[in-house]
């Protein structure tokens, strides 16, 4: 299901990212740094009031050689477009700028729900100041203190008020797939490869595919659907101010996948980037497979695939139950195996373990290696059965979660895998005490 997106403007200066910081620090809820994962984002997952929502801070957007005017304008205008929902934040000491005004005009323009905040209300004679903000015609200003913390709980209570009803874009009885990867990785290349047609456009330009584009297809009696995504940029550059929103469709496309199809150039190699483009698919618990693409253009005396496969692993330690294929989309060689680990990692993603087998391999896995001491205890697991799938989620219940190791939670993780052949798919495991 894809999430509602908020974005947070404002002119330089007027705090919007301490009002984005107080949002996403106090109030994170889905997303958990996952050891290894390099990360450098403008957004985060967050919930307020059973309500789940992706923020962005345009803070993080820079233009280089422009005007400081037209790089409001231009901050504003991709927001706009991309949200569902704006946070326009104005500086209550300041009063109402010219800036203000601009962006006030192109909201109204625009009929995006919007939520005022006027920040840095920091004592009682600054809260008189906010009753100029009326004359912005955008409702009721909200006094904020990103600094203090004030006013933060009515932001995101105004935030759930005027978010759209979550819609769930169903494809039933069809195996879900997206394409991800960095910018000229071949990742539309790779989806004409597999759909056998010209269906998305291919072009050697970095940043040609803006939007997701959703083919439904079927493949030897099996329905599919192939979401083709924008390259994922890296934070920190300066790119054309649309390719850091493309990132937001392309998390919409992830969040609408079962499978993510994670696109590694072999010709260029492993970068760094990489790390931060597949921590998108790890934070919404996706199963993966990595692709590397462009195969047929490493000279085979100089790389074998074991020899790549090698430094993969490497790299991506924290998805190591991922398979790695290697293909030619150029040439559509190999693109057979891209189907058949689809279909063995679907299964995986998808599957039910029994509650009696399950117990079985726990307590062959303790017989085997027991748990250490740590924090003044030995891990005991009585007794796990699996509470979700999709990914498979299994519930342990133990003494005292406290004394779980999280080695000794991997060497668990890694028997379930071994047992139950679940290559490709994340799992879960959640600690309770056993009352």
């Amino acid at each position: 299901m894809a999430l509602g997106v908020v974005a947070i403007i404002g002119s330089p200066n007027v705090g919007k990212s301490t009002i984005y910081n107080r949002i996403v620090g106090r109030r994170r809820a889905i997303v958990d740094d996952q050891p290894g994962v390099t990360r450098d984002r403008l957004y985060e997952t967050t919930s307020w009031l059973d309500r789940d929502f992706r923020i962005i801070d345009t803070g993080g957007i820079e233009i280089a050689n422009r005007p400081f005017q037209e790089q409001i304008r231009m901050q504003a205008e991709i927001a706009i477009e991309e949200a569902d929902v704006i946070v326009f934040v104005c500086d209550a000491k300041r009063g109402v700028s010219n800036d203000d005004r601009l962006v006030a005009k192109m909201l109204h323009k625009s009929g995006k729900p919007v939520v005022l905040a006027v920040n840095k209300v920091d004592n009682f004679e600054t809260s008189f100041e906010i009753n100029q903000f009326y004359s912005l015609g955008l409702g009721e200003p909200i006094p904020t203190s990103g600094e203090h913390g004030i006013g933060t709980g009515d932001i995101l209570d105004a935030i759930v008020k005027v978010l759209p009803k979550e819609e769930e874009e169903k494809y039933d009885d069809a195996i879900t797939f997206s394409i991800i990867g960095r910018p000229n990785v071949g990742k539309s290349s790779l989806a004409n490869a597999i759909l056998n047609k010209e269906r998305v456009i291919v072009s050697d330009i970095v940043g040609t595919t803006r939007d997701s584009v959703d083919t439904p297809f079927s493949k030897d009696g099996i329905n599919y659907v192939c979401i083709d995504t924008a390259g994922l940029q890296k934070r920190g550059k300066v790119y054309e101010a649309v390719d850091k929103y493309s990132v937001l469709r392309a998390l919409s496309a992830i969040d609408r996948s079962e499978i993510v199809l994670f696109v590694i150039d072999a010709d260029t190699g492993i970068i760094e980037q990489d790390k931060h483009v597949v921590g998108y698919a790890v934070d919404r618990k996706k199963a993966i497979v990595i692709v590397v693409n462009k195969w047929d253009l490493v000279k085979r005396e100089q790389n074998t695939q074991a020899e790549f496969e090698k430094k993969i692993r490497k790299e991506f330690q924290f998805i190591d139950y991922a398979p790695i294929i290697f293909v030619s989309a150029k040439n559509k060689t190999k693109i057979e195996r891209v189907f058949e680990s689809i279909a063995k990692v679907h299964e995986a993603y998808d599957r039910q373990i029994t509650t009696s087998v399950l117990n079985d391999v726990i307590q062959d896995a303790q017989l085997m290696n027991e748990a250490p001491d740590f924090n003044g205890g030995r891990l005991k697991i009585y007794f796990a059965n699996q509470a979700n799938s999709c990914p498979p989620s299994f519930v342990l219940f133990v003494n005292k979660p406290k004394y779980a190791h999280f080695s000794y939670l991997r060497y668990i993780e890694n028997r379930l895998r071994d047992a139950f052949d679940l290559d490709g798919t994340p799992i879960e495991l959640v600690l309770r005490q056993r009352v």
